[in-house]
């Protein structure tokens, strides 16, 4: 049976298991022989990452062929108008081509806990949480998706992919989860 396991990567921590530069990668938080990851987060981004030994299970989640949803907090620089969240909606033009429709919507402060090293603050530029879902995961398409329509991400929280979810995991701590049926 297929070992899955989701990980809650903390910000500055490579979504891989070497470095050649001494940085933070997986191996630090996960001492898990022989997984991988399904996808991969950037190192300026938190959330969810899920790993596993399983070949098959690794491309169907994260090969955009399968269209798995990821499922991102995002804080936001202003607070998006329905025409800019509109836009996201239907697509934008990035770096590398046209995204596939967003799902977004503006949502509370989900209440993670702060930032280590804490997102600027800017008393005169309020900011703004939105919920967004994508299918596909170009290169930083998240941050650059927002960039887009003039909101630039400050923080960037994955809390789902496909099936999993972050729910309930400490900044930096792991769980097995059950493989998909």
């Amino acid at each position: 049976m297929a070992r899955v396991l989701r990980v809650h990567k903390p910000y500055g921590v490579l979504c891989q298991f070497t470095d050649g530069d001494g940085r933070a990668t997986l191996a630090d938080l996960v001492d898990v022989p022989r997984v991988y990851p399904c996808g991969r987060l950037d190192r300026d981004s938190e959330g969810l990452v899920v790993l596993t030994d399983d070949g098959r299970l690794q491309h169907r989640l994260s090969h955009p062929r399968f269209a798995k949803e990821k499922g991102y907090h995002v804080r936001v620089e202003r607070i998006p108008d329905d025409a800019a969240l509109a836009r996201l909606r239907a697509g934008v033009e990035i770096k590398g081509g046209r995204t596939r429709p967003a799902r977004v919507i503006r949502v509370d402060d989900p209440g993670y806990p702060p930032r280590d090293p804490p997102v600027r603050y800017r008393k005169s530029v309020p900011d703004c949480w939105l919920e967004l879902w994508i299918g596909e995961g170009m290169n930083r398409q998240v941050r650059r998706m927002t960039a887009a329509v003039g909101h630039p991400t400050l923080r960037l929280v994955r809390f789902a992919v496909g099936p999993y979810r972050l729910d309930g995991l400490a900044r930096g701590g792991w769980a097995e989860a059950r493989p998909p049926a």
